[in-house]
């Protein structure tokens, strides 16, 4: 795989604009299978898992293609509902499709899914939400065999806010016959994006963001042109850019009100943030300040997706800071490598005691999940001498070009392709 050689010491300035968001198009993407056409997905992020995601649909029989920033997928010419095994295993994300394939042809076969190593992920509730909607489930040698002769609405509690199964309940529920009612859905703004696009193919539902998600079934679809919304984790990682490096920056085409629960934490360590519309505008102040407690929660919480990155903020922040993982387990693999350039860190079961230091070493880190790569790149913006982040490829599967953001806000970072050219 590829790396990331930064250069710290340098307080960033600048303007960046935010590109789509990764975990809105991928289910947006599996939705498409439902409608036998042509969709339109504008500001679509040209990212590791997207690329994944495309040669899954193209697997199944989907055609696509690409006109600058936006994906055109032709689902017309889809045959099969047998999912490769060696995709799913690339991605996490690769279950939702689990929904759209069911309603689209009343049957799937597909692995258990894989990703980032960051702890147990189990689709239990998922597989639960589809017996109750009618579908026989058979496991056997790795494979989930979904049959369903036809989708029937129901009312489903989830007794956890899981994004994945919200997504996939929605999905099967589109073309279901009758009712189906989601209680204790997920809430974040992606479900909402989700909702919105199933809207413009015609779908009829109501409540995403809210307590309860309706899903009235109907008969046919349509095709559809859709924006895809920015993404928050990118903004948030870049809003932690400029605070870590003690600069500022001017973030474009971002959804403020996306991220209180990040720019919250900010301002307690001691940045001025600033939020108009689509713009927000961050600064660092003198020496950062710890903050007493971090907890990670499910949306309108504190988003675990930047558990990684705030943790490399507060490694130089005075005082101690305490973090809490409440959503998954073993998504500490990041902090061993900050140790290594000189962060005081203890953990403690899913809690992270961070004593501040006044600095942080240049060291070669290795990525093992998205985030926590992202955040050893944060890490080497503000440590003295070079920073190597080696699995390059980690990264890339969810920030498109960041080296080239990055650099447009001052930093000295480069990426070194390997051997494949990744």
């Amino acid at each position: 795989m590829g790396k990331f050689i930064i250069k710290g010491g340098t307080p960033l300035q600048g303007e960046v604009r935010i590109g789509g968001g990764k975990n809105a198009v991928l289910p947006i993407l599996a939705a498409t299978v439902l409608y036998p056409g042509i969709s339109y997905i504008h500001d679509c992020p040209k990212i590791v898992d997207v690329f994944t995601m495309i040669r899954i649909l193209e697997s199944i029989g989907c055609r696509s293609k690409w006109e600058g920033k936006t994906l055109i997928v032709d689902t017309s010419t889809a045959s099969s509902f047998e999912v490769p095994p060696e995709l799913v295993s690339e991605m996490r994300s690769s279950i939702i499709l689990l929904g759209s394939i069911l309603g689209r042809f009343r049957q799937i076969k597909i692995s258990y899914p894989g990703g980032c190593s960051i702890g147990p992920r189990p689709i239990d509730l998922h597989l639960k939400a589809l017996k109750q909607m009618g579908v026989q489930i058979q496991e056997e040698h790795g494979y989930i065999l979904c049959q369903a002769d036809r989708l029937q609405g129901v009312k489903i509690h989830l007794d956890f806010p899981s994004v994945g199964a919200t997504e996939n309940i929605m999905l099967a529920a589109v073309l279901a016959k009758g009712r189906t009612m989601i209680y204790n859905p997920a809430k974040e703004p992606e479900i909402i994006d989700l909702q919105d696009f199933l809207n413009c193919m015609g779908a009829k539902i109501t409540g995403a963001g809210s307590n309860i998600i309706v899903i009235d079934g109907v008969n046919q679809l349509s095709s559809v042109e859709y924006t895809v919304i920015p993404d928050r984790i990118v903004t948030g990682t870049y809003l932690v850019a400029a605070a870590i490096s003690g600069g500022e920056a001017l973030l474009h085409n971002v959804r403020p009100q996306h991220l209180y629960a990040v720019t919250a934490k900010l301002r307690e360590t001691g940045c001025i943030i600033r939020e108009e519309n689509t713009k927000m505008h961050i600064k660092a102040r003198g020496s950062l300040q710890g903050v007493d407690m971090i907890r990670t929660h499910p949306y309108p919480g504190f988003p675990t997706d930047m558990q990684a990155q705030m943790m490399a903020l507060l490694t130089i922040a005075k005082g101690t800071s305490v973090i809490s993982e409440t959503v998954f387990e073993s998504r500490y693999k990041h902090a061993e490598e900050l140790m290594r350039m000189g962060a005081q860190i203890k953990l403690e079961g899913r809690t992270a005691i961070i004593q501040g230091v006044s600095r942080l070493m240049g060291a070669t880190v290795k990525a093992e999940d998205l985030r926590g790569g992202a955040a050893l790149i944060l890490a080497g913006l503000c440590a003295e001498n070079e920073t190597t982040v080696c699995n390059s490829m980690f990264i890339e599967r969810g920030y498109e070009h960041i080296d080239y953001d990055l650099q447009a806000l001052g930093a000295q970072i480069i990426k070194i392709r390997d051997e494949e050219g990744r």
